[in-house]
Parts: C-alpha cells; structure tokens; sequence
C-alpha cells in the first residue's frame, strides 16, 4: 500500500527546497560567492562597509530582486509542487486515509505559516544537504539549522510587518509550546536574541512523519505505547474493583451517548497498583484507542517536569492514544501538591486522561470535570475469585481441594499479590514434582506479605496444635470462636453488610490474661496455625521509649507495616503499653495519658488481628478492656490439668524410665505449663549425658533447679523419688 503521508511530505519539501534554491539565488546576486573557502568565517571590508551602508529593511532576501524570467521560472516551479502535493491529498482522501502531516496541523492549530515553518526545521533532518545551504543562508557554515530569521527570509515579505511574524517563535506558540521545534541549546547561549536562535524539529516529530512504527518512535525516558489485547482486557476486567468498572463503563457510554462533550480527567488512585494500571487499559479498549504509558517516576532528571510532560503529551495527541500519567508524586513537593504549571498543563489537555498514583490527586479544577477512581485492595469476593482464577490458568491444581475463600479471608493482598503468590507456589509445585495444593497456595500467601515487618518484631514459627492446649473448656471455645471470627469477617462484614454500620473496624482484638507460663503463647501460636497467618511478637525494648512522643511513632510504624502484611500481632506483657490512664499531676502525665490514648485509637484502626498478653489484668486501661472483642483467662492449672500438661508435653520418642509418674510430678509440684515444659527440658539433657534414659531422678533434680530459679523453698521430701 501507498504510504500518502510520505508522499506529502515529499512534495512538500520538495517545495521547500525550491523556496530555498531562491534564496540561495539572491545571496549569489547579492554579491556572495560560493567559491570563496572560508565564506562564513570571517567578514571582509568589503563586506563590513556594504553592511555599514545597508539600510535597514529588516530582511535579508526579497524575490522581487530577481530577474523577472527567474522569478517566473520559480514561482511556476513553486506552483508546480503545490499542485503535486493537493494531487496527493485527493488521493489519500478518496482512499481514507489521513494524512499525517495533515493530523498535526489540526491536532495543534498550525495554520499554513507555522506548517512551512515546520518543514523548514524538518528538510535538515531528512536530506544532510540542506544543513549546508542553511549555513550558506546564515553565513555562517556553523549554523546548519534553521533560525527565525531564515524562516522569515523564506516565507516573508521585507518590511516592519516581518518582525509581527516572530511570535510565531514565542514560548507560547503552537510550534514552541507543544515542542513540534525544539530551541538549540547551545546557540542559544550564543545568539540569546530571539531572530537567531536555532531551532530543529523534536526526534520524535521526525519519526512519527515519516512513518516509524510505535515500537520504534523516540519516546522520552519512561513512556511507551500499547495496544491492549484480549488476554490483558479480560484480566484488567479481574483486577478491577467492581465500583472502579462500573465508573469506567459509565463514563465511556456517557461520552458516546454525548461525543462532542469535553472528556474528563479520571483521577485512578488507591493501594492496589495492578488494579490502577487496569484502569487506563480498559479505558483504552473501550475507546478503541492505544495507550501511551508515561511515568514520572522514570523520566529523565536532565530535563524539566513540564518539558517532559508537554512531550508526553504531544505524542499521545499525534498518535491517537490514551495518556496514562503515572508515578506523578515525585514531581509533588512535600505537602502532595503538584507546581501550578504542571496542574495547569493537565487541566487544559483537551484529550481523555488517566491520572494514577497511590494517593488522590490533590488538584481541584472549575475548567474540566475530574472523575476519581479508587482502586483500593480488593474486597473478599473479589480476592476469592482472583484466588480462583489465577490457580484455574495455573492449570497444575486440585481445584477440587482448594478452598478459595479460606485463601482469601484472612489476607487481605492486592492483585498483584495474588497473582504473583499463585506463580511463586506454582513453581515451588513444579520443583517438589508435586501438585499445586492447599498448603503451597497458603505459604504463598504468607510470603507476599510485607517483609519489613520483620525487622520490627519477631517472627514466630507456630509448633502447637488444638492437641497440645490444655485448658478449661471455656478457654478452648472461646479461642475457637476466635478463629471462627477471623475467618468469617468477609461473610459478615462484607456480604452481609455488618461492616457498614455495626462495626467500626475489621479487626479483630483479643486479650489473653494469666500467670506466666499458663499457655498464652502457646495458645497465640495454635490460633496462627489454625488461620494459616504469620505470628510476629512485638519486642517492647524495641517500642517503648522515654522521649515524649517516640513511643507511638515506633507504634505506628508496626500498625502501618502490619496492615500490608496479613500477620497477627502478639504483644506480650501489654499492660507495660496499654497501662492505666492516671490523675494528671505533670507534663508527663499528660503526655502519657495521650500516648494510651492514641494506642486505643490505633488498635481500633488497625484491621489485622492483635492479641494482647498479660499477666496482670488489672493493670490494664478499663476503656481500653472494653473495646476488646476476646477476654480469655488462663487460669493456673490444678492438679488434673497439671498432669495433662505433662502427659502433652513430653516428647512420646525420648526414651522413659519405667519410674516416671507424671502423677506423682502434678501432685507434688504447683507449676503452670512453662514451668512444666523448662523441667522436662532440664531432665532430658541430664539424661543424655546420664544413662540416655530419663528417669525420675532426672526429672526431680531439673524440679529443683526450676524451683531455685523461681526463687520458691524447696522441700527435700517432694524430692524424694
């Protein structure tokens, strides 16, 4: 087929150049010699008193100073090229084709000098040769590109009226504004008065005319164009909220029920970065149009944000796309806000733009209607049908043993997350040459949970099981119920509707209170294993400080850390934290009731699961107690518990001395479970060094060390075996 437009441009140029065989005429005329080597280098006296004698006429050339028969002979061949170039424009016209030079024009408004202007900076660009005539026409064989001054020499007539044409070189111009022409830096420096700045046309102006296709154009440092396929269509549909497809879908039938109504700015923000990026896609799908992705976060730090951005959006006017503006807040100052030339620049684009970023665009705007879309992480249903869909193109699962919503309850990821916890547990399927099961999408699941918490508190690994709690009945139902609510908070919340007026939070708190040693911890590390979450024990040496206000900051950021990462949190020994508030007497009084007080707030917030430990109840803040979910109380263990914790506790693999009476143990020593447990430990190092049988010697003797340690007197006849 044809290629038009490259035809246009031909004929177009070719135009061109006989504007400038013209001019290079009436230089020859005008006493200039192409013989001399070093014309352009330096001014004869000769030429000094012709100059000095010139008056002033404000142009260098005029076609009238031709011979007439020469003037004739260029002003046929001139007419010539137009008609060649019409010639071209029907022919493209009855084939449907628009023509690129023809595209710009009417995109950015140049009318028919601003078009010449153009081709002028182009014709160098295209043909080396022309670089050489430029320097011929300046005088000057350094200047090889086109400047005002022989653009006005070409174009315009002599006279003052000339000089009202430079402002067709102004800032503000269509040619300079939406950088189709760029200014030469350095001949800048060198010629600062607006006549004889050089000017060439944007590389990616020149690529685009010509032909290249989208994948080859010279875009700016952090853009480039696609057309969304089917594949990515359908899961832009899967990524994105519910709400945030319905809005799109809305906005795009409302502009095709009202084409001539200006397009809005779809401001796309919330945390989930897939379901953002979704959005421009399907937008551009809907509008049948490509997409140009350009973000900030990767342009170019040589040049200015506006120049950047003025780039990006010419080349998305120019090829018809959808601009998708990403990464903006790094060219936001500290406060979020965007400089009032950038807002400016993006309130007056005439075309559909997404703008997309973690946070909401600040910017408010009377001159064009914003239309915000929030992208949050995604709610249950949604999650359990990306759970499901990721694992069903997987192709390597048990579908029937996979229980989505258990994945998707209780950890709260993004798309992203989902789809990249689906691949990693895949490919761990793939290396064991098992298949894709239950257990590997769950430790999945836990691996994209954010990391950094880890270097805030201490991960704990889960090693009990219901089997090993030994407890009243009351406490074990209670913890169950525990775990029930956990897993049912997207049913509820969600589905049912509860989360809209009868809670103020997701989360889940809970409140274990007992002596030590009683199976707090333990219990903490059965409910992380029934859930299938992460267990991380906050280091209070870590978070408590004595400098005002330190505290909460080291709160805050495990709060903010722990919402991305789906784990539970286990504050042992909580009431050194969420204490009582007391009577203010002084300053640090005061500072330290506000600090409870934003505790209480924060835990409220927070929409993980948080379990408090105590060994004193009471110390504990009673508004505080009260907003808790979960009270459960680890009693000290009786004598029958006592012995079921020694019955639990004691590995069924070491080897036991026939004399051992876990009965006799219970009944002899008042001990909670961790105690217990530090016995037993003691008995069995005894015993490897001492027979590799643990008797009931061994276990007496660890009795009493644990005994001493506790600092409790020690009765010889509970010694005796």
């Amino acid at each position: 087929m044809a290629d038009y437009s490259l035809a246009q441009l031909q004929a177009e140029l070719t135009r061109i150049d006989l504007l400038i065989q013209r001019a290079v005429r009436l230089m020859q005329l005008a006493g200039q010699s192409p013989d001399d080597a070093l014309r352009g280098l330096y001014v004869s006296d000769d030429k000094a008193a012709a100059l000095a004698a010139r008056p002033i006429r404000f142009a260098e050339l005029s076609p009238a100073q031709l011979p007439p028969e020469e003037q004739m002979a260029f002003d046929a061949a001139i007419s010539q090229a137009r008609k060649q170039a019409r010639a071209i424009e029907q022919q493209a016209r009855r084939a449907g084709v628009t023509l690129r030079l023809d595209h710009l024009c009417r995109v950015f408004g140049l009318d028919a000098f601003d078009r010449d202007a153009l081709l002028i900076c182009l014709a160098p660009a295209l043909d080396l040769r022309f670089e050489q005539l430029y320097g011929y026409l300046h005088d000057d064989l350094t200047r090889k590109q086109a400047s005002p001054s022989l653009i006005l020499d070409l174009l315009g007539a002599p006279g003052p009226d000339r000089l009202h044409q430079l402002a067709r070189f102004a800032a503000r111009a269509p040619l300079l504004r939406h950088r189709l022409i760029e200014c030469i830096a350095e001949a800048q420096a060198d010629h600062p008065h607006l006549l004889g700045q050089l000017l060439q046309p944007a590389p990616f102006v020149v690529a685009w005319l010509i032909g290249h296709p989208p994948d080859r154009l010279p875009f700016q440092p952090g853009a480039h164009c696609i057309t969304p396929d089917t594949e990515q269509i359908a899961d832009a549909c899967a990524w994105l909220p519910p709400d945030a497809l319905d809005m799109l879908n809305r906005e795009v039938a409302s502009a095709q029920a009202v084409p001539d109504t200006a397009p809005p700015a779809l401001v796309v923000w919330g945390a989930d970065a897939l379901a953002r990026q979704s959005a421009g896609m399907l937008l551009a799908h809907q509008l049948g149009r490509p997409l140009l992705l350009a973000d900030a976060a990767l342009a170019s730090l040589d040049e200015r944000p506006l120049d950047v951005l003025t780039a990006w959006m010419r080349d998305a006017r120019l090829l018809g796309a959808l601009l998708c503006l990403r990464g903006w807040e790094r060219w936001a100052d500290e406060a979020g806000n965007l400089p009032a030339a950038l807002v400016s620049a993006l309130i007056d684009y005439p075309d559909w733009l997404v703008i997309e970023g973690r946070t909401g665009w600040p910017a408010v705007s009377t001159a064009r209607r914003l239309v915000w879309v929030l992208c949050d992480l995604p709610a249950f249903e949604q999650r359990r049908r990306l759970w499901q869909r990721q694992v069903e193109r997987a192709g390597v699962a048990r579908a029937d043993d996979i229980d989505y919503a258990a994945l998707a309850g209780p950890f709260a990821l993004s798309a992203a997350q989902i789809r990249d916890a689906v691949s990693r547990a895949r490919d761990e399927a793939a290396q064991r040459a098992c298949p894709l099961d239950a257990a590997l999408l769950f430790a999945a699941a836990r691996a994209q949970s954010s990391p950094a918490l880890g270097s805030l508190a201490r991960k704990i690994t889960p090693r009990y099981a219901w089997a090993d709690l030994v407890l009243p009945d009351d406490q074990v139902a209670l913890l169950r119920e525990l775990v029930v609510t956990v897993r049912s908070r997207p049913l509820v919340l969600e589905q049912w509707g509860a989360g809209r007026k009868l809670a103020a939070s997701e989360g889940v708190t809970a409140l274990f209170a007992g002596p030590p040693g009683t199976g707090k911890t333990m219990a903490a590390e059965v409910v992380a294993a029934e859930l299938g979450l992460d267990l991380y024990k906050i280091d209070l040496s870590t978070i408590i400080s004595k400098y005002i206000g330190e505290t909460e900051k080291n709160l805050e950021r495990i709060f903010s850390e722990a919402e991305h990462s789906n784990a539970i949190l286990f504050f042992d020994e909580a009431d050194a934290i969420f204490g009582k508030r007391s009577e203010v007497r002084d300053a640090h009084d005061r500072y330290a009731n506000i600090e409870i007080s934003y505790l209480l707030q924060r835990m409220e917030a927070y929409n993980g699961v948080t379990i408090l430990a105590t060994n004193l109840r009471a110390n504990l803040d009673e508004a505080f107690i009260r907003r808790l979910q979960f009270a459960v109380d680890f009693p000290f263990p009786d004598e029958a518990y006592r012995l079921r914790i020694w019955q639990t506790l004691f590995p069924p693999q070491m080897p036991r001395d026939a004399s051992v009476d876990f009965r006799v143990l219970s009944r002899r020593f008042k001990l909670a479970g961790g105690n217990i447990r530090n016995i037993i430990v003691g008995a069995a190092f005894l015993a490897a060094g001492d027979g590799g049988q643990v008797t009931m010697r061994h276990l007496l003797h660890s009795a009493r060390r644990e005994l001493q340690k506790m600092g409790r007197l020690v009765d010889d006849s509970d010694l005796i075996a």
